[in-house]
């Protein structure tokens, strides 16, 4: 392959990411969800056909982006419970993440539960139910060490999720209504990791 043609592909590359970005940002980051074409095109520096070119239309575009989202999810997700690392450990791993990517884009988390209810999800049930399984064993053995309280392990899943979505899902509403500022909403989720993890585990020293 010549030089040329090397450079011409990777320029390919890198344009079509760069419109994979923009619009997550757009879409996501900034909720217009019905953004154009052209927006997405102006916001990406580059021409409206480039966007047809390389994704054939816009709702074609929207459905790549948030699929490779939601298979980045289950990725980071699955590498986290099948670490060899403590319970509390994973799942402030997974705060640090979940509450840095809503910082970028508040709007993901909302999606993504509009789009659990038609049914559109990153489809692997196989690679679940290991992680649950997985998940589920290791919190039965905190529960054990005295380190949880004694509950279904479902029901230990499900306060984890309730405490950690619910104030990233909801953030244009909640920021919106309790007149926080982009800012101060940051902090106050900064400030949710140890809430979380002080409402999930029990600290033995103050028993």
């Amino acid at each position: 392959m010549s030089a040329k043609r090397t450079e011409e592909i990777a320029v390919a590359v890198d344009t079509e990411q760069l419109i994979k970005d923009t619009a997550k940002k757009i879409f996501f980051g900034e909720g217009r969800f019905n953004a154009t074409t052209q927006e997405i095109a102006d916001a990406a520096g580059v021409n409206r056909t480039l966007i047809n070119y390389y994704f054939r239309s816009r709702d074609n575009l929207f459905t790549i982006v948030f699929e490779e989202a939601q298979a980045k999810e289950h990725e980071r997700t699955e590498m986290i419970v099948f670490a060899d690392m403590p319970l509390r450990d994973k799942i402030a791993q997974y705060l640090d993440i979940m509450l840095e990517q809503s910082k970028d884009y508040p709007y993901l988390e909302i999606y993504m539960v509009t789009q659990m209810n038609q049914g559109c999800v990153y489809k692997d049930p196989e690679t679940m139910n290991r992680m649950l399984d997985k998940f589920y064993l290791q919190i039965a053995i905190e529960m054990d060490k005295g380190n949880i309280a004694k509950m279904r392990p479902e029901q230990f899943l499900l306060n984890f999720i309730s405490l950690t979505s619910f104030p990233v899902s909801m953030r244009p509403l909640l920021q919106e209504t309790m007149g926080f500022s982009q800012e101060s909403y940051d902090r106050l989720l900064e400030e949710r990791k140890q809430i979380i993890l002080d409402m999930l585990f029990i600290n033995k020293d103050e028993l």
